[in-house]
């Protein structure tokens, strides 16, 4: 029978260099790196006073998601209600879904969820007051009321209401449901997170936390709490911790980290706070070119929405990748630095969370050792 990677590699695990014997390409996980990003995260929200719930659609592990709770974080975000179902069952608390469930399984399959979990441990936003009338309906079902954020555009509008009048005319709907409970807003702006100016994403993140704090104000004079604010990511964690305009952070990607978030994290002169921790490994299967050799990592190994992989280990990180196919990977080094054939290249990942989702598995490493392999839990899951 066929066997897949993880069978391939577990017999390397505790092997003295078994870092370094992989049958590639294999995802990798620097585990100190990655503990270390955990735990920075985790003493930066306890030092500002902010919750974390940390967007899983970065790791799409529950291994990952417990770690991150042990350190601190109240609960996890998850964009799609597979990722949530995944995440109860691995017996995660504090669930917060942060697409509206708007068509009949899927909410159907949320009011499962919520039957399943503790009470508060499932949460959902609505951007729609006919969602707000369909997930009424639905909770009937439930022996609690179901826990719902109001969802604000942003000024980004992928999902949400988009100005404060649409978030209160929603979040009094919400209020005077009896089965559905009102807890708080979402105002996650992916538009900023990757604005590498600092001085302007941070320009862009106050004119949005002065807005939010307007709304939150707007909601109190009604009568209508949110007791929760979310949103934020790992671009403007820092910033976004200020002014008390949110109650909790959704940063996700400071857990892996990739080329463009490192990019982002030190354009204020001063080094990201947060190490890469995922690589890709992938080895030379060719090289027969004069000015280039071919490895087994192409564009079914890395995502391609954010620039190419950049080279962290096995070749001169000056050496340039280029996409070479599903399959393969251009690599054209430097003079006097021409990886060997079978010779291991590692990279880091253009764009963390959709490389992951490209596969099913992590290899945790420590130094040469291979310690673990981790399943992709939720990789896939909608």
């Amino acid at each position: 029978m066929p066997q897949d990677l993880q069978q391939v590699n577990a017999p390397l695990i505790g092997v003295p260099g078994g870092r370094h014997l992989l049958d590639t390409p294999a995802l990798l996980i620097d585990l100190p790196a990655m503990a270390r990003n955990i735990e920075r995260m985790a003493a930066f929200a306890k030092a500002r006073g902010i919750n974390l719930r940390p967007h899983v659609k970065t790791h799409k592990s529950v291994e990952i998601a417990r770690r991150q709770v042990a350190a601190g974080a109240i609960g996890v975000s998850c964009v799609t209600m597979g990722e949530a179902e995944v995440m109860v069952q691995g017996g995660i608390p504090g669930v917060l879904i942060t697409s509206p469930a708007v068509t009949p399984s899927k909410i159907a399959r949320l009011i499962k969820l919520a039957q399943r979990a503790r009470p508060g441990d499932v949460m959902v936003v609505v951007d729609n007051p006919q969602n707000v009338a369909e997930l009424a309906r639905a909770a009937s079902q439930l022996t609690h009321p179901l826990d719902v954020l109001v969802d604000y555009g942003a000024g980004y509008n992928r999902t949400g209401a988009a100005t404060q009048a649409k978030v209160l005319e929603l979040a009094a709907l919400v209020a005077a449901e009896p089965r559905l409970r009102l807890r708080g807003l979402q105002s996650y702006a992916g538009n900023l997170q990757h604005i590498v100016a600092r001085d302007e994403r941070s320009a862009a993140a106050a004119g949005l936390r002065e807005t939010v704090a307007g709304i939150v104000a707007a909601a109190r004079r009604q009568g209508l709490n949110f007791d929760i604010v979310t949103g934020a990511g790992t671009g403007t964690h820092d910033l976004d911790a200020q002014e008390n305009a949110f109650t909790e952070l959704q940063a996700g990607s400071y857990v892996f980290m990739d080329a463009e978030y490192t990019n982002v994290l030190a354009s204020g002169g001063q080094p990201s706070p947060f190490e890469v921790s995922l690589f890709v490994q992938t080895a030379v299967v060719s090289t027969n070119a004069a000015d280039w050799v071919t490895v087994d990592g192409g564009t079914k190994c890395f995502s391609t929405d954010s620039g190419v992989p950049l080279v962290a280990k096995g070749a001169d990180t000056a050496s340039r990748y280029a996409f070479f196919g599903d399959e393969h990977g251009k690599l054209m080094p430097v003079q006097g630095s021409r990886p060997a054939l079978g010779a291991r290249v590692e990279f880091v990942t253009p764009h963390c969370d959709p490389t992951v989702n490209l596969h099913d598995a992590y290899h945790v490493v420590e130094g040469g050792t291979l310690v673990a392999i981790w399943p992709v839990d939720a990789r896939g899951k909608r």
